[in-house]
Order: C-alpha cells, then structure tokens, then sequence
C-alpha cells in the first residue's frame, strides 16, 4: 500500500487500480494489521467481522451510528483519506464519487 504521506488520495487510489485482485487482497490484509474498525464504538458488538471499510465499502452488518474512529486511524492517513464513517457510508472511492 502506498507509505508516502506526501500522495495524495488520489494518487493513492490511481496506485491502487493498478494492483491486481490479489495484490489488493494482500494490501487490505496489511491495512486490517493497522485498522482501528475493530475498537470503534459503533463496530464493537455488531458481529462483524471484516475491517478496512475504507478501502472495502460499507458494512451490511453495522446500522447504527454510535460513534466514529475514523479520523484517528492509521489507515486514514496511509491512504490521505478526507472522509469518515466508511463502514455506514462507503469506501473512500465510494464517498469521493470516484466509484
């Protein structure tokens, strides 16, 4: 995954359609070993499982808001995300209009 903090979202975004489907698994797998979904008042007793909705969407498990981690989040600042709450609202790509 890109470590540059100086790229931008978007370049970040442009370095990671280039990744092929198992690259980009294996990059959302290194991002799960720094995401903070997993402490997030909001993820804590939902019975989810997955991380990184960032990067992987919305969850169909979470409905509720009960507060957000986001801005906090390693993950954020790797991929210079501007957005939060990915979990309810959609990956980055997703909250850009990008996807």
């Amino acid at each position: 995954m890109p470590k540059d903090p100086q790229k931008t979202f978007e370049q970040n975004m442009e370095a990671m359609s280039k990744l092929t489907p198992a690259q980009m698994q294996a990059q959302i797998k290194e991002l799960d070993k720094i995401c903070v979904c997993g402490k997030c008042p909001t993820y804590v007793g939902t019975g989810e499982k997955k991380l990184t909705f960032c990067a992987i969407g919305k969850s169909t498990l979470i409905k509720k808001d009960k507060g957000c981690l986001c801005p906090t989040c390693p993950v954020q600042k790797n991929l210079a995300l501007r957005w939060d709450r990915y979990c309810l609202k959609g990956s980055g790509n997703q909250q850009s209009g990008m996807k």
